[in-house]
């Protein structure tokens, strides 16, 4: 009955909490277009396509892209880059890309002073033993499988925060911000060795395995002990610099290829067109060496007795 011409063609109505809403029949598919329209001294939004202009430009630039009809003004703009080419990426935008800083101190240890700090160092080279004899020198795997648990903390500390922040009706000072942008950095980490490495069915049958005990052991332990939550993770990025630097001496050697840098990292990282394999993992290793810092400094904020929200938050720091 929705879709009858002239059922369509007779109703009008408004609707109150977003100003006056028209509905009117589309002409080509007797469907509803609803436009909305707010009192407002910002610029309207452009017009959202129909599904017929939208269908219309796929065909015309002979595009893959799948042209989604919105019947509630929702689209895109185009996006650029600074050289005036359209942007490729709906999973991240240019203002979430960044130049890395190489210049953090790698070498940098957390030297274990109680029995939490020992817990969780120790708890680390114990998860190191299976990965070591699993993966060996086949750093890409061991890089790819490293990741997909190294993006779990940041969310489930920020998810826990949030919902702390919520209950409490207090600011997070940043953190919740802070954490999940350390989930999303490693996420484009993980995005990024997937270009490079691809992997076999049982391996992503291990990253299903792992993820799921490691998800639901971290949640644990981040409610029970938020400084040994962040102790762990701080020990754990220290085992990644570790990693990365081996990584990147088979790269020197000859051992693994130092083939082409993928196109999602060169604008994610805001790299040059011709880099390969070996700015890449550099670049990643910073990011790593970034989060080592900030889970050793939030452990330490717990351990002095006060909250996250006590101290800034280091909000963009990759």
């Amino acid at each position: 009955m929705l879709q009858s011409q002239e059922f369509a063609a007779a109703v009008v109505f408004s609707v109150r909490p977003f100003g006056p809403a028209v509905i009117a029949p589309d002409q080509d598919f007797g469907s509803f277009q609803w436009r909305r329209m707010i009192s407002s001294a910002a610029e309207p939004a452009a017009k959202a396509p129909s599904v017929k202009q939208a269908e219309a430009v796929s065909k015309k630039e002979g595009g893959d892209q799948v042209a989604v009809s919105s019947y509630w003004g929702i689209s895109r703009s185009k996006i650029t880059r600074e050289d005036g080419t359209e942007w490729p990426w709906n999973c991240f935008m240019p203002w979430d890309t960044y130049e890395s800083n190489l210049s953090i101190d790698l070498s940098k240890h957390h030297v274990p002073k109680n029995f939490v700090d020992k817990f969780a160092y120790r708890t680390v080279k114990l998860m190191r033993i299976p990965t070591d004899i699993f993966f060996k020198r086949r750093y890409g795997c061991r890089a790819m499988m490293l990741e997909t648990v190294a993006a779990v903390p940041g969310m489930v500390g920020g998810m826990l925060l949030h919902l702390r922040s919520l209950r409490k009706f207090q600011q997070s000072g940043g953190w919740i911000k802070a954490l999940l942008e350390e989930a999303e950095n490693e996420r484009m980490h993980l995005m990024t060795m997937v270009e490079l490495v691809k992997p076999k069915w049982y391996e992503r049958l291990l990253v299903l395995t792992v993820q799921g005990v490691f998800f639901n052991a971290f949640f644990v332990i981040y409610i029970l002990s938020p400084k040994l939550a962040h102790r762990i993770v701080g020990y754990l990025e220290e085992e990644a610099i570790h990693s990365y630097t081996e990584y990147l001496k088979d790269i020197d050697s000859g051992a693994i290829e130092n083939v082409p840098a993928p196109a999602i990292a060169i604008d994610y990282w805001r790299l040059p067109k011709d880099s390969t394999l070996k700015d890449v993992i550099t670049v990643i290793r910073a990011d790593e060496a970034h989060h080592r810092d900030v889970n050793h400094f939030a452990s330490d904020i717990h351990f002095q007795g006060k909250e996250l929200r006590e101290a800034p938050a280091p909000v963009g720091y990759h």
